[in-house]
């Protein structure tokens, strides 16, 4: 009985695998029930389509935000001119940049929330298809996408909308505004360019200290390979203390002389080894602050433009066009170092006034 029941059994899976193997097609197996696709859910309509109340309460919405855009665009502007920086105070600085980031942010937020509200409770909401064509299109084709136009003007309620197109094209008039006013403090009001950016605190005998504490430095100090973050040693009687600060600020390195490939004019402009350059980069007034001790590179993070120490600083990599700008140095009666004069030529980026 127990060997009729195993050869019974062995049949049957001997029977399974011959019904499995004729149901392979290469290594996936089509299983006789599977699942359907059930196609897309019935489109819901949307209870702004069905209650008119809704509808116009969703319009009051969104161009209530776009208005709000627009007071904030406007509201940006006004911060920028009754919480000035010239002061150079911390205060002054934290309130300025609080309340024109805060309002520029509440324009920028409240006019994507305002489309994307008007997109989703307000424009026409129906399923389509859209049957691409070949290139380019026949005349007719783009007399029906004119058509189309007309169409989702409609369906959008651009026009007949008034109220919502009307706060619309005021928030995006206005949102601008607040960069174009700000662009105005990217350069001095009152005084020529020329004489704001082509001088410095730094003149003969000014001492250079580190920054931020405004040590003095002594050449002894200076080994080849390092670097210094140098400021004048006086900056701290500036009345301006961060634009000063801005303008003078200077990277100290001390290379071996004889790598140091100088212009006749400009060997008595370093001293044994040591060489000072601004550290404002000459592509837009970035920070150079990164130092490649073994190639004597300059890096601007910003925009990677990269500078050779050891040739004057010329640009060897990036967008910036000029050489950034040499401090002539020397050292005193007790043996710090201290500039021979101010830079020779404008620091920062070039603009058109710079060289008239």
């Amino acid at each position: 009985m127990a060997k009729e029941a195993n050869s019974g059994n062995d049949n049957a899976v001997i029977a399974a695998q011959g019904q499995q193997s004729s149901e392979l097609v290469g290594t996936a197996v089509i299983a006789p029930d599977a699942v359907q696709n059930p196609g897309l859910p019935p489109h819901g309509r949307r209870v702004t389509d069905l209650d008119e109340k809704k509808n116009k309460s969703a319009e009051r919405v969104v161009y209530s935000l776009f208005y709000v855009s627009l007071a904030g665009s406007l509201a940006a502007v006004l911060a920028y001119m009754y919480f000035p920086i010239e002061s150079g105070d911390a205060m002054d600085i934290r309130l300025h940049t609080m309340f024109v980031g805060a309002a520029m942010a509440l324009a920028l937020l409240s006019l994507g929330i305002g489309a994307v509200h008007w997109g989703k409770a307000l424009m026409s909401d129906h399923e389509s298809i859209d049957v691409r064509h070949p290139i380019p299109s026949s005349p007719e084709v783009r007399q029906d996408a004119a058509e189309i136009f007309e169409i989702a003007d409609e369906e959008s309620g651009f026009s007949r909308r008034t109220l919502v197109r009307n706060s619309l094209i005021g928030a995006l008039v206005a949102f601008p505004l607040p960069g174009i006013v700000l662009l105005r403090g990217l350069g001095p009001q009152d005084v020529d360019p020329v004489e704001v950016f082509g001088h410095t605190m730094w003149e003969k005998g000014t001492r250079l200290a580190r920054d931020p504490s405004g040590v003095a430095i002594k050449a002894t100090d200076v080994q080849i390979g390092s670097v210094f973050h140098v400021i004048p040693e006086n900056l701290h009687e500036a009345e301006n203390h961060l634009n000063e600060k801005a303008k003078a600020i200077v990277l100290l390195m001390r290379l071996d002389p004889k790598e140091l490939i100088e212009e006749e004019h400009r060997k008595s402009w370093s001293y044994d080894g040591i060489v000072a350059y601004s550290k404002v980069c000459t592509h837009v007034g970035c920070p150079v602050a990164l130092y490649e001790q073994h190639t004597h590179h300059l890096l601007c993070p910003c925009h990677q433009s990269q500078f050779d120490v050891s040739d004057g600083a010329k640009v060897v990599f990036g967008p910036a066009k000029r050489p950034l700008p040499q401090l002539p140095i020397t050292v005193d009666d007790e043996g710090y170092l201290i500039a021979q004069s101010d830079f020779t030529e404008p620091v920062g980026p070039s603009y058109w006034e710079r060289l008239k």
